[in-house]
């Protein structure tokens, strides 16, 4: 999967402000993020910041331990937006993990900008973990190398430990090949990791959990992709088709030092419901565009957010109001458009089986979803993926 951004796309960006009517947004707007001291946790307050000082808007940040934690309150409709990952997104539009229990289904939501920075999303070992796999001070430490490690998987978070487990298959392992250590949120298996309680745990690479890990006396090393080892790639994509190899050239451990070789996807992602009132999200989208020199730099790996970052063809289709902004910018193309709507085409055949589903009442839901889930994307010609 490779990422390619038009020089059209830069040029068209510079000529933004031209446009600009002046921004309308209500005196709160709440977003549900990542938990205190994670980057998307922090991107958020700066952001807020700048809304704050150009429109008098209040961001109110509700942080959410895990996937679910962060998509209950945007389906209830108790926040307007949500700053989440892979799961929140991908996952619930898929209706897969945890998003394929009989209260949840797949979920109609749509992008409205996403963080494409230079960070990385990547599985931290401790010192004494490369001293236990015989390895002292990483030197040489693989993936490979975490066979029989203690390794953290959080409950509720599927994009977690679908990228764990997508690291795992990279080092030829699987979850049977490690130690599973289980916690009930993101921020309490880096907190275990700094305590010794485990051994490996993911994370973006600024994470405020990486860089208090980093002044850890255990430390942390971030064992490289080869971007060349095309069969440990595709064991790893076959888990999670949206990482890309890639260099982060921020984070801990790696501020002021050289770019580590690793993978990565956009993180986080502002999601809304499909239903959202499309002059808010168009509003919205626009003071993140014009306030991104305002909070460009206030939080670690926030440049991301540039709209000359934008993939305009993500795995999940962007909003009504997005897009309106973009094509006003000079951004948004016919092919970005066909595949929006071919996007928006898979969450309706996935949301027409989930209702089949529910009116069948199958005892084993599970299972039931997934053979209808399965049926329904080969159906529509569809790509069949977890």
């Amino acid at each position: 999967m490779t990422i390619r951004f038009s020089a059209a796309l830069a040029a068209a960006v510079l000529a933004v402000p031209a446009f600009a009517q002046d921004v309308e947004l209500p005196g709160q707007v709440s977003w549900t993020a990542y938990d205190l001291g994670s980057a998307g946790y922090n991107q958020a307050v700066a952001i807020g910041s700048a809304f704050k000082n150009a429109y008098g808007t209040n961001l109110r940040v509700l942080p959410g331990k895990n996937d679910v934690a962060r998509s209950e309150p945007l389906r209830q409709g108790k926040v307007d937006f949500s700053a989440t990952g892979i799961g929140g997104t991908y996952m619930a539009q898929e209706g897969a993990f945890e998003y394929g229990a009989e209260n949840w289904g797949p979920q109609q939501v749509r992008v409205i900008l996403a963080n494409v920075g230079p960070v990385g999303l990547s599985v931290a070992v401790t010192r004494a973990a490369c001293e236990k796999a015989g390895k002292p001070d990483c030197e040489g430490f693989t993936y490979a190398d975490m066979k029989g490690l203690r390794v953290a998987e959080v409950r509720g978070a599927p994009a977690l430990n679908v990228a764990m487990e997508a690291y795992l298959a990279y080092g030829g392992l699987t979850w049977d090949d490690v130690e599973v250590v289980e916690f009930g949120g993101y921020g309490d298996s880096w907190k275990a990791l700094g305590s010794g309680q485990s051994d490996v745990a993911f994370a973006a690479t600024n994470s405020g959990f990486a860089y208090e890990q980093e002044t850890n006396p255990n430390g942390l090393f971030w064992p490289p992709i080869d971007a060349n080892d095309t069969e440990a790639l595709e064991r790893m994509q076959n888990v999670a088709p949206y990482f890309a190899p890639g260099e982060a050239t921020v984070g801990a451990g790696i501020d002021g030092k050289d770019a580590i070789k690793t993978a990565k996807y956009p993180y986080p992602i502002l999601i809304a419901m499909a239903d959202k009132d499309e002059d808010f999200v168009y509003n919205l989208t626009k003071a993140m565009v014009e306030q991104f020199d305002e909070y460009n730099g206030d939080a670690p790996g926030i440049e991301g957010w540039a709209l000359d970052k934008q993939n305009m063809t993500f795995v999940a289709p962007y909003h009504d109001g997005a897009i309106r902004y973009f094509k006003e910018a000079g951004v948004w193309s016919e092919e970005a458009q066909a595949h929006n709507d071919q996007l928006i085409a898979r969450q309706e055949a996935l949301a027409a089986a989930w209702e089949e589903l529910k009116a069948e009442a199958p005892d084993n839901w599970e299972e039931a979803w997934a053979e209808k889930r399965r049926a329904a994307l080969e159906a529509g010609d569809f790509k069949v993926v977890f």
